[in-house]
């Protein structure tokens, strides 16, 4: 009995002295934390970017090296599929410049990339490019900005009353089934000789098509997450916005990038049925003068207008998927 008091009271020594050790280090602590705070160097504000370094800081440590080498294999990826792109049109335009000088093909005809570059040259000197590329690329901007608009409510009204959409389904197959160049009287006639029929003729061609596949999306939106979130007391709007509206982000995109494509072809087409001025008005008028290096120009800055647009449409959608 005895050693065991003697064990117990020297194991309560050690204790003691392993608590006040703790507690003579918990004051030193305390002592050079308040030197820190006193110290002007200490009081520096921090950045507002500071705590997303952090963070990426921290999720650099924890990538693996598989992660790495992943992100490595789609850069290489990316680099890959651009380069190759550019060679198609370096291959491409030094393909008809050499036929061209060969003779292979009529260069009256075909034309070839040093005539289009001098038409280029032309145009701009005279103060017509950018005249004709703005009437062209606000007609565009306009009809895609207003037929993307408009049909995607078009969408939201048709799915949120069901019988509408049971009356009016047929209607809009037919519309978008009619040839949108036999309107072209008629809208010239309501509309006038000028930019307005031709951004009427541009949002025709695209809001049959939006309102289809955004509606698409909607419906085949999954009902059991819809039943869940009205058993949740969940109401319609809730529905759309938290449910529905998300699930079909994917097919908005591919509308957006389907328009892009669509803008322009109503576009020229409405500057080919009335317009005084664009690319469109260039490509008739070489088309009738014979100046095929003008239609040739014309057609080329058209792909490049697209392209520009188009990249925008990828950029927003990199942000929508950040987001």
């Amino acid at each position: 009995m005895k050693n065991n008091t003697k064990d117990i009271n020297i194991k309560n020594d050690i204790n003691i002295q392993k608590i006040e050790k703790i507690t003579n280090n918990v004051k030193k602590i305390q002592k050079k934390s308040k030197k820190l705070i006193k110290n002007k160097n200490f009081l520096i504000k921090p950045q507002k970017n500071t705590q997303n370094k952090t963070t990426e800081n921290l999720n650099k440590q924890h990538i693996s090296t598989a992660r790495e080498e992943y992100l490595r294999k789609q850069k290489k990826r990316k680099i890959f599929v651009i380069s190759i792109r550019v060679l198609i049109l370096v291959v491409f335009f030094a393909l008809w410049q050499i036929l061209a000088d060969t003779g292979a093909i009529n260069v009256f005809v075909f034309s070839s990339p040093l005539k289009i570059i001098v038409t280029i040259g032309d145009l701009f000197a005279s103060g017509n490019l950018l005249y004709h590329i703005f009437i062209t690329f606000y007609e565009a901007f306009l009809g895609f900005l207003i037929a993307t608009v408009l049909g995607y409510l078009i969408a939201i009204i048709l799915w949120w009353n069901d019988r509408l959409r049971e009356i009016l389904e047929p209607y809009i197959i037919i519309l978008n089934s009619l040839p949108k160049v036999a309107l072209g009287p008629i809208i010239i006639i309501w509309f006038g000789a000028g930019t307005k029929a031709i951004i009427v003729m541009a949002i025709l061609i695209m809001i049959i098509i939006t309102v289809i596949s955004i509606l698409n999306s909607f419906v085949t939106c999954d009902k059991n997450k819809i039943l869940l979130m009205q058993s949740m007391g969940a109401s319609k709007w809730q529905i759309l916005t938290k449910l529905v509206m998300p699930n079909g982000r994917r097919e908005f995109m591919s509308v957006l990038k389907i328009n892009v494509g669509m803008t322009w072809v109503g576009t020229i087409m409405g500057e080919y049925l009335v317009s005084k001025a664009g690319l469109g008005y260039l490509i008739v008028y070489g088309s009738q003068v014979f100046k095929l290096d003008l239609v040739m120009t014309s057609i080329l800055i058209l792909c490049l207008l697209a392209g520009v647009m188009y990249g925008f449409v990828c950029l927003i959608e990199k942000w929508v998927n950040n987001r």
